[in-house]
């Protein structure tokens, strides 16, 4: 069902109050405090909450997001609920329209302070396409990949907002045709499109979550770009993994879309090749795959259009393997799903697959060859999803632009 808004809401914006994503932004010389987009608008919330005597209103005051995800699903369905009553009845349009901000002339700031990050890896195209490319005599996914969803631990402290420019990494890389390795600026910088999940109610230490209670834990989705320095990855992640060539840089995007917004596009996975373990097999009354329909585009050229929905381990999947061995949840902590890729070469979410390697260049719209970023490069990742009544729900959009390494 949809619902007509007295807002200024541009016909067919996929921010109507369909979406309603939360995020932290600041207006002239006042603190950030948190916001709600609706349409080309932040609505300031704070205000309005007072005047309304909203049950825990203070927490849009704060500057970051943490405060309203710590309250649980009760509190996050009723806000919404009263977001959406305030944005439809015209009886509202006197308190809240006077609230109603320009997005072109506000700040926007980090939604919310990342306790930990944890980065998947569940494409089964984005794993196979690396497998080939780097194990071309073996088979593509290792023997643990549809077991289990493979993951490592990043660094919280990098975690970025969309708009903030990345510095190109230095570090340790060493080419086939090198003998030693060298020390300098990575010569294949690369992005991930990736889609971030955001925990809002922690969980105990040593004790599991189901994924059948994935909705009462994760808050909403945001977009995330991976930034990847290739070179040094390669030469490093062997034994251990990804370490110095990710932990640079991960953009998000500055909105959060509440899980709620997703009903409409939740979809089943991918078929199984082979029966899960009991505490990641899939509820098919409750599926938890979603139909995103994500673009990336490369100094503006749209290069690619990934598919989430076929990614092989589901957000309720991985928050499942996340927590299995008893690691606690914290309110903050973020974990994203891997590298989205679908079977087709249009639909490759890293530059790694695009150009394969490096050895089939992707020509931009201005002419120029491309196969890893280049200093001064910006990337763009949007993504929108089926809303009720036909209408798309927005996830905002991620943009970084690469700066020369710092030598």
């Amino acid at each position: 069902m949809t619902h007509p808004t007295w807002a200024p809401v541009p016909e067919g914006s996929p921010f109507g109050v369909q979406t309603l994503p939360y995020g932290v932004f600041s207006f002239g010389d006042e603190p950030p405090r948190v916001g709600v987009r609706v349409g080309d608008h932040v609505l300031d919330v704070a205000p309005v909450a007072a005047i309304d005597q909203l049950d825990g209103g203070h927490v849009f005051e704060a500057p970051t997001l943490n405060g309203l995800m710590s309250l649980g699903r009760p509190a996050w369905s009723a806000v919404r609920q009263w977001l959406t009553e305030l944005l439809t009845s015209p009886a509202h349009e006197e308190l809240a329209g006077p609230h109603l901000l320009p997005l072109a002339e506000v700040t926007l700031h980090p939604p919310f302070e990342v306790a930990d990050y944890v980065d998947f890896y569940s494409s089964e195209h984005h794993a196979a396409n690396v497998g080939r490319m780097f194990r071309p005599d073996a088979e593509p996914l290792l023997p643990n990949w549809k077991h289990l969803p493979v993951g490592y631990h990043g660094r919280a402290g990098t975690v970025v907002v969309s708009g903030t420019d990345v510095v190109r990494p230095c570090g340790q890389r060493k080419a086939p045709d090198e003998q030693v390795p060298t020390y300098g600026p990575s010569r294949r910088l690369d992005i991930e499109a990736e889609v971030g999940f955001v925990v809002g109610v922690g969980s105990p230490l040593g004790t599991a979550v189901p994924a059948s209670a994935f909705a009462d834990h994760v808050f909403g989705v945001c977009l995330v770009n991976d930034w990847s320095a290739r070179d040094v990855q390669a030469w490093e992640y062997v034994p251990l993994g990804p370490f110095l060539g990710k932990s640079f840089a991960t953009s998000v995007s500055a909105w959060v879309t509440p899980l709620e917004a997703f009903q409409d596009a939740r979809v089943a996975p991918p078929e199984r090749s082979h029966e899960l373990l009991d505490y990641l097999a899939d509820d098919p009354a409750e599926p938890w795959g979603l139909d995103l329909e994500l673009e990336v585009r490369w100094n503006g050229t749209l290069v690619a259009r990934p598919p989430f929905r076929t990614m092989y381990w589901t957000a309720a999947q991985q928050l499942a393997h996340l927590t299995v061995n008893g690691a606690s949840l914290r309110t903050g902590d973020l974990y994203a799903s891997g590298t989205v890729s679908g079977p087709e070469k249009d639909q490759r979410g890293s530059f790694l697959e695009l150009s394969w390697s490096g050895s089939e260049p992707v020509q931009l719209a201005d002419g120029s060859l491309r196969t890893f970023l280049e200093d001064g490069d910006e990337v763009t990742i949007t993504a929108t999803a089926p809303g009720p009544g036909g209408t798309r729900v927005g996830l905002g959009e991620v943009t970084g632009r690469v700066l020369p390494a710092h030598l």
